[in-house]
Order: C-alpha cells, then structure tokens, then sequence
C-alpha cells in the first residue's frame, strides 16, 4: 500500500509546485520587469539626452560625468533606510511611493538650463529612486525558493538590457521632435519617458501582494506549500548562522560581496552613460546611434536569461559571476584599443554579455545565507555601496575622454573594475550548501 501511495504524493506535490510557481511568476514578473524598465529607461536616458544637450547647453565631459554620476550619491545616501522602509511598510506602498517621485523628478530633467539645476535634479532622481532595485531583490525572496532564484532574478532583470534595445531606437527618434511645440528634442525625451513611471506608481499602489499569506490569487495548499518549503530555507540559513540587522551590516562577506558589485556596476553605467557617444562618433545619425547601441544589449538580454537558467540548473553560483566578470574586462580592454567600428562592436557586445550574464546570478549570492530584516539592510548596503561605481565608472571614462578626446579609450581603465570584481568572486566563494539545503530535503 505504501508503495502505491508514494509515487503519488510525489507526483501531487511537484504539481503543487509547479503550478505554485507558475501563478506567482504570471502575477508578478510581468509587471515588475515592466516598472524596472522604465526604472531604468529614465535612469540612463540621459546618455540619449546629451547627444543634443551637451551641446545646447554647453556642457563639457566632466560636467556631464558629474551630472550622470551624482544620482549615484543620493542613491547611495537614501539606499538601507528605504530598503528597511519597504521590509516595514510593505512593498507595494513603498514600490509606490518610489516609482511617483522618481517619474516626476525624471520628467522635470527637461527644466535643466545649466550647470547646477542639472546636477540638483540628477541628485534628487538618485534620493527618489533609492531602494527600488535592492527592495525587488528582497522581495522576490518572499516568493520564490532558492532554486528559482537566478532565472526569475533574470528575468526581471532583463528590464535592463531591454530598456536599451527598445528605449535606445526610441530615445533616438524622440530626439527628432527638436521645435516641437516649442521645446527641444532632449526636453520631449524626459517627458515622455518619465510620464509612464508616475502611472504605474498608482498600479503598484493597488496590483502588488506584499506577502504569499495576502495573495488571494494563490489556493490555500499553494500558500501552505510556498510557506513550508521558505520556512524551512530561513530555519536552515538560521541553523548556519543568525544575523543581526547590525552584524549583517559589518560582515565581511557583505562588506566583499559590495566590492564585487562596485567592479559590476561601473563596468556596467561606465558603458551605459559613454556608449551612444562612442557609436554617434562612428559618424551616424541620431536614430541610427539609437539602434546600434541597442546590439550589445539584445546579445547581452538572450545570454542572461540562459546563463541564469544554466546556474540554477547546476546549482553553482562563482564561477557563473567570476567569469562573466573576467570576460567583461577582456572584452572592454581590446575594444579600447580597437579603431575599427566593427571590431569595436564586437568587443563592446561581448562586454555586454558578460555584464548581463554577471547580473541576476550575483544578486543569489546573499540572498544564500541572509534573510529578514539583515537580507533586507545587507542587500541594500551591497547595492548602494556598488552604486557608488556609478559615479566613478561615468567618471572615469569623462575623464580620460577630457583628457585624450576618446571616449572609447576611458573603456580600457573602466575593465580594471570588473577584473578585480571577477577575481574578488573566486577568492571569496560561496554558499550554497547552505542556499540549497533545504530544497535537498524537500526533494
């Protein structure tokens, strides 16, 4: 009798899953990518921007690298509390909150005449988005089993490669509307591109579930199988090691997983911000500029998704960060010293790659053995102090151009990032047994 009972339960459990799964991901992946995307889209639109500001407005490299860099610094001022703020309040208020002012700050970018309003703006647009990525990171660990983790962290971020391949041909032609009613190209691009993150701030206010116990779109045996199997992921990382919000905060795993990330994210807006610069200079047009620039990203936006589906797959998390990382300073370093703009591309698609490959896999590293409120302050810490790159691979890449007039030559002392980023990730390690350990019981 037993043996015919087992098979069954087995089978009735994996149908839980699978179905418990399914409805989470339809419920919310969709509408998070699509907020993240245009999280992103009025973060990095500035690049688009200059091609036409810089100019009107008279800014040199190094007042552009200020501007696109200081949102860097309110992010990283306002990061831990607002994360903390979401784990109190509950997501989707916060979500909310964060996604209205930064559409407003984002359209109002088109009232810059000068110097200062844009480096005043840029900061508040840092202020106001803090705590929107770290709070997704921490909430989808509300929802899905370590197992999960890396495809369904790729999938919402794939926001970020995607606002590229479609905002950057649309940023380009929105550049088009120069005179229109008025106000010229750069002024209709923030505009338009900061409207729709207001309207969805009042979706999110109404569409987010803060947590699987709320969510009436789940049966109650999809909740208790959700329940049983996250419970027992906390009660194993716990057994390991309990944290403190304080202790989380000075681990040195934290304080490592922070620099890894700081080599990730300057590779990552270093090329953002400098990119449709480095391609308008292969002599193109403005819509042109916004269609190439979109190649690396399309490339970078397939290999992501399969690189995180191959990492939850093999249950291995270093070596898929460390070598997409190593590749990314390769890739950035030969296509510095590239003079064909074909070759350049290449070297530049490559580099994309491995910076989207490194993407959602990196974000399961803490997530291996911290929950609670010290996943929530120790997420938070690692993005904003890695968000400070953001400031310095921008930086970086303005300066060298200041100072060679090559944009693409700052790209060869931006690759020193990701090269000790990727090294920082095979010294350091990992923990998955621990990550993994309560899905080996389960199964």
């Amino acid at each position: 009798m037993s043996q015919s009972t087992t098979p069954s339960f087995a089978t009735a459990r994996s149908e839980i899953e699978t179905a418990t799964i399914r409805a989470i991901s339809w419920r919310l992946i969709p509408f998070l990518v699509l907020a993240y995307f245009f999280s992103y889209l009025d973060r990095v639109n500035l690049g688009f921007a200059a091609l036409t500001m810089n100019a009107e407005l008279k800014f040199t490299p190094l007042i552009f690298s200020w501007g696109a860099g200081i949102f860097f610094i309110g992010y990283f001022l306002f990061e831990v509390p607002s994360n903390l703020a979401l784990e109190r309040f509950g997501a989707s208020r916060w979500i909310a909150r964060i996604m209205v002012t930064w559409g407003i700050i984002s359209a109002c970018m088109a009232a810059v005449s000068g110097e200062w309003s844009f480096y005043i703006l840029r900061f508040l647009l840092g202020v106001a988005e803090a705590g929107f990525f770290p709070g997704i990171i921490l909430y989808l660990t509300y929802w899905y089993p370590a197992e999960y983790r890396a495809r369904f962290l790729a999938a919402f971020a794939i926001a970020v490669p995607v606002s590229t391949v479609i905002g950057a041909p649309i940023s380009g032609l929105l550049l088009g509307l120069d005179g229109t009613m008025g106000l010229k190209g750069w002024q209709w691009l923030f505009i338009i591109e900061g409207v729709p993150s207001i309207l969805l701030g009042f979706v999110a206010w109404f569409y987010l579930t803060d947590r699987p116990e709320h969510a009436t779109w789940l049966s109650a045996e999809q909740k208790a199988w959700l329940s049983a199997r996250l419970t027992a992921e906390t009660a194993a990382k716990e057994a390991v090691q309990s944290l403190t919000l304080r202790q989380a905060l000075a681990a040195p795993k934290v304080i490592t997983l922070s620099l890894i990330y700081f080599g990730f994210v300057g590779a990552l807006y270093g090329m953002q911000f400098w990119l449709p610069q480095i391609v308008k200079a292969f002599g193109l047009s403005n819509a042109q500029t916004g269609f190439v620039t979109a190649i690396p990203y399309l490339f970078g936006t397939i290999a992501m998704i399969l690189w995180a589906r191959h990492s939850d797959a093999r249950r291995e998390r270093v070596f898929h960060v460390g070598a997409p990382l190593l590749l990314t300073a390769v890739a950035l370093g030969l296509s510095s010293m590239s003079t064909d703009p074909v070759l350049t591309m290449v070297m530049l698609t490559i580099a994309a790659i491995g910076v989207f490959c490194t993407f959602a896999v990196f974000w399961t590293l803490p997530t291996a053995w911290l929950s609670g409120m010290a996943a929530a302050g120790a997420i938070a810490l690692i993005n904003s102090i890695g968000n400070l790159a953001g400031f310095g691979g921008p930086f970086l890449v303005g300066w060298v151009k200041d100072a060679t007039g090559d944009a693409s030559k700052g790209l060869l002392v931006l690759a020193v990032l990701p090269l000790l980023g990727g090294l920082l990730v095979f010294l350091s390690g990992q923990e998955s047994k621990i990550e993994f350990a309560a899905a080996e019981r389960t199964k």
